[in-house]
């Protein structure tokens, strides 16, 4: 380990949030307009890294954490709908478009790499898309500030801003029903229920031991013939999600009862429908920005610390925006392994621009039940917490590599 760090591990007395009488969980699945925007920004990224690695051999200064989906106009109808205007993406934010190589400013393809990364991306998650009618791209990428590409190029990686990261451990149980949820209908039960779309909200209430699931999808036009295919399919999904989430919660050995709700906004009197053409709410007038949906953890938690922060975009390598969130909840994983005791694990790391990534003005961990604070255990959790905390800013460039090589997801 290199010299002492900024690194404080406390004890709090307070009941653990998995232990309380209300919890609210949410997800924004891969096809919410917000997650697409996070999407996109975050494929520009990686995709900006490797053409950067490859032209110059290291990646090098961009923040293209900006993007902007703009809505577009559908009208879905059974057995398939149609577009009537296509969704606008703005791929906008910093970059470095260019490099001054043996006296010569040598162009590099920013926006080319962008634009093929991005539909490369959409074509495989998004595949009820067409993405030569549904959509149109613009990418406004320009050259980054001097002073930060400055920062960016320095040796021993420095911090690109003024920011903190945040994050928690363990999930409860009321996170990886939200969680686990929507990676489902996103994953496996699309082979059995097609027509179950991309754009799939999964928002969680925990009262006491009962948890309501409302579920929001949208159903694509072209497989349902008309309401009472609308209706079934519904019913299908519900009883798949109840049926996956009895597997979760045995899974965890817990003791809460689950409801399941789907698409409650539909009213069959007035054949009103969550249906769309595309499997996705933003061919219909839902606009989506980078930021506003899920933290980088995957949820989103009002009775957990959260930062404000937009993960996905953000450089990799220097941008404490992205690096910090990333590692206080890896920080966070790890220390609640070594902590047990029904024990909640908080992390908040604060950079401070100019200054070493790896040495923060300050990492503070806080290990919370109900007696924490006067347990025993205390010195031996802290000398823990710390020794990781402090094994993980040591090793700083693993997080950034596994991020550049999607083995960690922002969104």
């Amino acid at each position: 380990m290199a010299a002492k760090k900024n690194i404080y591990v406390n004890g709090i007395n307070q009941i653990p949030v998995p232990l309380r009488q209300i919890e609210i969980v949410e997800r924004k699945g891969i096809g919410h307009p917000d997650s697409v925007a996070d999407n996109i920004a975050e494929t520009v990224s990686e995709a900006l890294c490797k053409m950067y690695k490859k032209e110059v051999g290291h990646v090098l200064h961009h923040n293209t954490d900006q993007t902007e989906v703009v809505a577009g106009r559908a009208q879905s109808k059974f057995k398939g709908g149609d577009i009537i205007k296509p969704v606008y993406v703005l791929m906008d934010g910093r970059a470095t478009t260019f490099i001054n190589a043996k006296g010569k400013q040598e162009i590099l393809p920013v926006e080319s790499t962008a634009l093929k990364g991005v539909r490369d991306m959409m074509k495989k998650c998004y595949p009820y898309l067409d993405m030569d009618s549904g959509i149109t791209f613009e990418t406004k990428l320009g050259q980054g500030s001097d002073d930060l590409c400055g920062v960016y190029q320095a040796s021993n990686y420095l911090s690109n801003d003024t920011s903190f990261g945040v994050g928690y451990a363990p999930f409860s149980i009321t996170d990886k029903l939200t969680k686990e949820t929507e990676n489902y209908i996103n994953g496996a039960l699309k082979k059995t229920i097609p027509e179950a779309g991309q754009d799939v909200k999964v928002m969680c209430s925990r009262v006491k031991d009962k948890i309501t699931m409302t579920i929001a999808c949208a159903m694509v036009d072209r497989f349902i013939d008309d309401k009472n295919s609308y209706v079934a399919s519904v019913q299908a999904l519900k009883k798949a999600v109840e049926e996956n989430s009895a597997k979760i919660i045995d899974r965890e050995d817990a003791k809460v009862k689950l409801k399941v709700e789907v698409n409650t906004g539909d009213d069959l009197k007035r054949n009103v429908f969550y249906m769309t053409v595309t499997g996705l709410s933003q061919e219909n007038g839902d606009d989506g920005s980078v930021g506003r949906g899920n933290r980088c953890n995957g949820l989103i938690t009002p009775y957990r610390p959260m930062s404000m922060e937009a993960t996905s975009g953000k450089n990799p390598i220097t941008h404490v925006g992205k690096i910090y969130n990333v590692l206080s909840n890896l920080i966070a994983q790890d220390v609640a392994k070594k902590v047990k005791a029904d024990a909640e694990i908080h992390c908040r790391i604060l950079s401070q621009i100019g200054h070493t990534i790896s040495d923060p003005l300050n990492c503070a961990i806080d290990i919370i039940n109900a007696n924490a604070a006067d347990d025993k255990r205390l010195p031996k959790w802290q000398d823990e917490a710390y020794s990781i905390a402090a094994d993980w800013l040591d090793n700083i460039d693993k997080v950034s590599e596994n991020i550049i090589n999607g083995k960690i997801k922002t969104f």
